[in-house]
């Protein structure tokens, strides 16, 4: 298997949009989350209203990725998403008869090799993207023809486990949030007229993280930090964890030491409202941009207040008055004195014991996809790599 050129193994493709009636699907980079169309994402335009960056045309059997730095947003293209109008910040290629299939060019573009070659060679003064002379600079191993289709086909099925197996943990992140709504209702609202309580009552104790960028380890050693671009809701992904400095650690934790139990919101940037709880016994700390909220058991449970904590209107609520704000952000202060149902604590115990159900369920959905995503990646190392 040798290397080539990517500009001799592909056409680059796409047209500029010709003038068509009605209204069409615009689909942006926005739109697309690593391998699909997020369907509230789709914008419908004329022609003469269109952005002017819905400019490009493509065709069936084109493959489209996005050009910007550090993107992962990659579409094989059919007979239905030809009929849609694309952005510009994507590049359409088109493989050469009898060197790439469509397939094979698909998943050879998901490649850490070809991402890796394609971030170091773009350009531009404030948003990076790849362009045609930095594709030029690419080089790919491609397979040999006879063998890409069972390539294709290999690598087909395992992404389809994946999806499946990541739609399996959603639906039962959703499973959750529909029994806290048959249970509760909605935590803010509250239309079944549960009592209501500030946080800072329910709570033992609610804590800003410091205000300053963790002096992190180059190794994976030290003690735990939790930044916050690994809370997602209601779980923490520990696996991509890092570490501080046995100093930095207890400069971060002077306030309270985080336990089993608490909870943590991330309160500014891009990974804003989100709720997780500390689901085991550590030394760790929080990052930057987030609290810390102790529940009071004898009140509130863990499981209850982070879903709580999760839905839309707390963060709706959270957020009232920070309206044209640079940069929204969730005050400490505004949280303690925040109110929301508090029904029964043993009512929350019963959600509280229907959460932990689900959640081993999660686990064991979890493992399989990790390991399905590790002979996935083994396999397009050994093809790509």
């Amino acid at each position: 298997m040798k290397k080539r050129a990517f500009t001799e193994c592909v056409e680059i493709v796409g047209s500029a949009c010709k003038q068509y009636d009605g209204v069409k699907n615009y689909i942006s980079t926005g739109a697309v989350d690593v391998d699909y169309i997020v369907s509230d994402e789709i914008e419908r335009f004329e022609f003469e209203n269109r952005p002017s960056r819905a400019n490009l045309e493509v065709n069936k059997g084109d493959i489209i990725f996005a050009k910007m730095q550090g993107t992962k947003k990659t579409l094989l293209i059919d007979d239905a998403l030809s009929q849609n109008i694309y952005s510009t910040g994507f590049c359409a290629v088109r493989p050469k008869d009898d060197v790439l299939t469509d397939r094979c060019l698909y998943h050879l573009v998901t490649s850490e090799m070809f991402l890796s070659q394609k971030d170091k060679n773009c350009s531009g003064a404030t948003q990076k993207a790849i362009t045609n002379a930095g594709l030029e600079k690419i080089f790919i191993r491609v397979p040999d023809y006879h063998l890409q289709e069972r390539i294709a086909d290999e690598l087909d099925k395992l992404a389809v486990i994946i999806s499946k197996r990541k739609n399996q943990l959603i639906k039962l992140d959703e499973l959750i949030n529909a029994r806290f709504v048959e249970m509760f209702g909605d935590p803010v609202n509250n239309e079944k007229k549960w009592s209501t309580k500030a946080l800072e009552d329910a709570c033992r104790s609610i804590v800003d993280c410091p205000h300053s960028t963790p002096n992190y380890t180059s190794e994976n050693t030290g003690f735990m930090c939790i930044r916050t671009s690994i809370v997602k809701k209601n779980r923490i992904m520990w696996d991509d964890i890092e570490f501080i400095p046995e100093e930095e650690y207890k400069q971060r934790t002077q306030r309270k030491k985080p336990e089993k139990g608490d909870v943590v919101y991330t309160r500014e940037g891009a990974i804003l409202g989100i709720a997780a709880i500390i689901d085991r016994d550590c030394n760790v700390a929080l990052g930057q941009r987030s609290m810390l909220v102790s529940p009071d058991d004898k009140i509130c449970t863990s499981e209850f207040l982070s879903v709580a904590m999760n839905f839309d209107s707390f963060l709706n609520n959270a957020l009232k008055g920070m309206s044209g704000s640079a940069s929204p952000h969730i005050n400490v202060g505004d949280i303690k004195t925040f109110k929301m149902i508090m029904p029964p604590v043993k009512q929350q115990e019963e959600f509280s014991t229907f959460v932990k159900q689900i959640e081993k369920s999660k686990n064991i959905v979890g493992q399989a996809l990790e390991e399905t995503q590790v002979l996935f990646n083994s396999l397009m190392q050994e093809y790509f790599g």
